[in-house]
């Protein structure tokens, strides 16, 4: 089964009105391959969420950049799955590792998170990684196994899940895997769900890559067999971030060859 090219821009915490606006003009205006050879999904702060989506072209898509574990309710400062299928919301990142990280969410708080934005009808991107320690004491596997182990636990449909690697060590460092780095974890990942989940979803799932991804080294890492897109952080603010879009007919020309 052909896989899609996926492209998600994750603009993290930063933006103004003024910026956000500038940002979604430049996209608008961008000749990109059309959405039968990629799918380009863009993920803003909640505050922008709405303006976004009244701007932003009609290939593109939308994503939240995390939404809380169940139902809402007296959870103060949380967002629910609920209000993000309410604003017209497909899409939401869950378990990107600087919340892991910093906030602590552990392997079963992230499936959870996953498997109620799932019920609810959105659309997951779920991130998994591991930190340069871990890396370098080879155990990299590992800890990506646990964590996806963690989400087919408590998911019983693929369909509508991106699988995100992101090495915690080059997310915003300037440090990049490796393309053989990248396709080795990717390879792994993919063999992984064949195992442990099924050949189906194995061949039909998107593994995408996430790590100071730029217009440099983009074509690069999309030739790989098993790298089917790029969650971009920093890039995806800058004009840059349409090459990445762009690195998505690799894997046309690669198809026709």
């Amino acid at each position: 089964m052909a896989r899609k090219f996926f492209v998600g821009g994750n603009w993290k915490c930063n933006g103004t009105v003024e910026e956000v606006k500038k940002i979604v003009t430049t996209l608008s205006k961008a000749e990109v391959p059309s959405e039968d050879v990629v799918e380009v999904v863009i993920s803003p702060p909640f505050v922008f969420l709405p303006l976004v989506k009244t701007l932003l072209r009609r290939d593109f898509s939308i994503a939240a950049q995390n939404c809380w574990v169940r139902k809402g309710g007296a959870f103060t400062g949380e967002v629910s799955a609920e209000m993000l299928v309410n604003l017209g919301i497909p899409w939401v990142i869950l378990g990107h590792s600087e919340r892991r990280l910093l906030l602590n969410e552990s392997n079963d708080f992230v499936a959870g998170k996953v498997a109620y934005a799932l019920s609810q009808g959105l659309k997951v991107i779920a991130c998994v990684g591991e930190t340069l320690e871990q890396r370098e004491s080879g155990s990299t596997m590992v800890v990506v196994a646990a964590q996806t182990k963690a989400i087919a636990e408590q998911v019983t449909h693929w369909s509508n899940i991106v699988l995100a690697y992101e090495p915690v060590w080059a997310i915003g460092t300037g440090k990049v895997a490796t393309p053989a780095q990248a396709q080795q974890v990717h390879f792994e990942l993919r063999k992984w769900l064949h195992v442990n989940v099924g050949a189906e979803v194995a061949a039909s799932t998107r593994i995408i890559y996430g790590g100071s991804v730029n217009g440099a080294n983009c074509k690069e890492l999309a030739a790989q067999p098993d790298v089917d897109g790029f969650l971009v952080g920093g890039a995806s603010l800058k004009p840059e971030f349409i090459d990445i879009i762009k690195s998505a007919t690799v894997k046309t020309t690669a198809k026709s060859e």
